[in-house]
């Protein structure tokens, strides 16, 4: 599809009735939570920057981890904050790959997110599987027990922690992401509205409805048909399942959204379909600027990590 078809497109979700109430029940419950954290030094050579793996106590009491990397001096500053969401089933990365932010005055938190790739514990209780991702984790007991309903939390709870460090100005918090990370960018924006800059690349996790009507088996919403054909093959469940997940698809976090956004989408993308993001990007009411590549899809986009610098710095 060309932009011009999607400009106008909001969407396949049916936003509950109770989706605030039940986001702000979970804001509660993550806020009820000690902002205590426990910082371990790491040893790598850096004439800029310091290193840290940073953990705290999430919601259901699962210990998670993030990566802190700051600049050598914080003593009476008061420095730019940014968090750091990865992709899908990956972890935060080298602390290397952090080191030119904190050598331009930021205090950088990397989140690992739950039972994927880094080193955050994942405690949801189940009876059904992850049938091959983590979407439908927690779905059979119903929206209270999702995985990611867990996971948007603790990136609030993150945002919490890093906004109360001493040497970091809590009014200039930026986040960036991709894929599942620039997901995870949009829920934190939407709990945690004072945010004030986020950049995402190619957002996972919105508009469930439409990924399974274009055929999911081969995109990243494999899951979804896969947990029907073999938990669910004749749909008896088709309706509860896409009113659950309603509660964590991030279209719905989009009018809660204050801070500036910018988001980039490859035209050519098969693994989270352009028409998907749209449905989040277009229903966003603060500032924002999408950067289209027209022949680009799910993978690197040259000269895009140079656009980011540019929107952070300036």
């Amino acid at each position: 599809m060309e932009m011009k078809d999607l400009e106008n497109y909001t969407g396949s979700g049916i936003r509950p009735s109770d989706f605030d109430a039940f986001w702000e029940k979970g804001l509660r419950e993550m806020e009820s939570l000690s902002l205590d954290y426990i910082l371990d030094p790491v040893d790598i050579p850096s004439q800029v920057a310091n290193f840290y793996h940073l953990t705290f106590k999430g919601v259901d009491g699962a210990i998670i981890h993030c990566q802190l990397i700051t600049p050598k001096e914080t003593t009476g500053k008061k420095l730019k904050g940014m968090l750091q969401f990865h992709g899908y089933h990956t972890d935060s990365g080298d602390f290397q790959d952090k080191i030119g932010w904190a050598a331009e005055g930021f205090v950088v938190l990397a989140l690992d997110a739950r039972g994927q790739g880094g080193l955050s514990q994942d405690c949801t209780q189940t009876n059904g599987g992850v049938m091959k991702g983590l979407i439908i984790r927690g779905m059979e007991e119903g929206k209270g027990n999702l995985y990611f309903r867990q996971v948007f939390l603790d990136t609030a709870h993150a945002a919490r922690i890093l906004k109360e460090m001493a040497f970091v100005d809590e009014t200039r918090i930026y986040a960036q992401g991709a894929s599942q990370g620039g997901g995870l960018t949009i829920a934190c924006a939407g709990l945690v509205p004072d945010l004030y800059r986020i950049y995402v690349s190619y957002p996972f996790l919105s508009d469930y409805r439409k990924a399974y009507a274009l055929g999911a088996q081969t995109s990243a919403f494999e899951e979804i048909p896969y947990w029907f054909q073999f938990r669910d093959p004749l749909h008896k469940r088709e309706t509860e399942v896409f009113d659950t997940l309603e509660y964590i698809d991030i279209q719905h976090f989009a009018p809660r959204i204050k801070a500036e956004v910018c988001w980039v989408i490859g035209m050519q993308d098969a693994v989270v379909p352009p028409i998907t993001q749209m449905a989040t990007y277009n229903k966003l009411t603060s500032k924002k600027q999408l950067v289209v590549l027209p022949e680009y899809g799910h993978e690197y986009l040259p000269k895009v990590s140079d656009e980011m610098r540019s929107y952070f710095l300036n």
